[in-house]
């Protein structure tokens, strides 16, 4: 039997959700696999150019930059970029246009994954090993016991829609799939939140969350829902990201899981 789910909140109420809410990237999708190691010393190398960056260590500039970056993940790509130009500016540089920096890393990141594109566009690439282990199994086993299944990313709305047909698991997400707008104001996971609640007239405890960052697990908890903190190695596709787990842990997660290999056990718990 698996050791997870993890119970990292027991008294959690569970056992009568009708919908669910998924992120996309790390948390169902590996397509974008990697994308802290773009992002990540992308921001370093700005952040270094600064006068203070300057007298700081390498290593000092990183973590700073990595700490806010997984706070950030969830959230659209534009509010890294935005806390990026604050840093920037607080270690006394000129900050260009957040969007500025969020165009060069979505040019540097598409580079990055432009073969595992093609190779699912040619099927010289099979769709579930660019899939957090389980997740086509989870998204069926969902479907059957009638949840309403909705998709937020912080991804661009466009790619999000690309690479959920890519992968083949679109037509599950019957409540519709949602991502980041080039006005990034007219969208946030929040709304979808809410949007969810309203047009099912749902009590907060009969929303369930998946997601491997801080922010679909914070607001899925505001409103009385229960989360699934997703701490998936996206590199090796095994085992537990031991930095996600933590950091999902202090946002709020109920439970925490590798992946949905442990799919028999984690419905158990989730109907029970």
């Amino acid at each position: 039997m698996s050791k997870y789910p993890e119970v990292i909140n027991p008294g959690a109420i569970r056992g009568h959700f009708k919908c669910a809410l998924f992120d996309f990237d790390g948390t169902l999708s590996l397509i974008r696999e990697g994308w802290q190691d773009i992002m990540i010393p992308l921001f370093s190398e700005l952040l270094a150019e600064t006068p203070q960056g300057r007298l700081e260590t390498e290593k000092l500039i990183q973590d700073t930059v990595r700490e806010f970056v997984f706070v950030g993940t969830g959230k659209q790509t534009i509010y890294q970029c935005i806390t990026l130009a604050e840093y920037i500016e607080r270690y006394g540089g000129t900050p260009s246009d957040p969007m500025t920096y969020k165009d060069e890393y979505i040019r540097r990141l598409m580079a990055h994954i432009d073969d595992r594109r093609k190779g699912l566009m040619n099927g010289t690439l099979c769709a579930d090993d660019l899939m957090v282990p389980g997740s086509l199994a989870l998204l069926e086993e969902l479907s059957d016991r009638g949840f309403t299944l909705y998709l937020a990313s912080g991804t661009d709305e466009i790619h999000v829609l690309e690479e959920a047909d890519l992968l083949g698991i679109s037509e599950f997400f019957t409540g519709g799939i949602y991502g980041a707008l080039r006005n990034y104001k007219d969208f946030s996971k929040a709304m979808v939140i809410r949007r969810i609640l309203q047009e099912h007239n749902l009590n907060g405890d009969e929303l369930l969350g998946f997601g491997d960052g801080y922010v679909e697990i914070e607001e899925v908890k505001k409103v009385g829902g229960f989360t699934c903190g997703v701490a998936s190695d996206e590199t090796f596709r095994a085992g537990i990201d031991d930095w996600k787990r933590e950091r999902l842990i202090r946002a709020g997660a109920d439970i925490i899981v590798p992946d949905y290999r442990c799919l028999e056990e984690l419905m158990r718990y989730l109907t029970k």
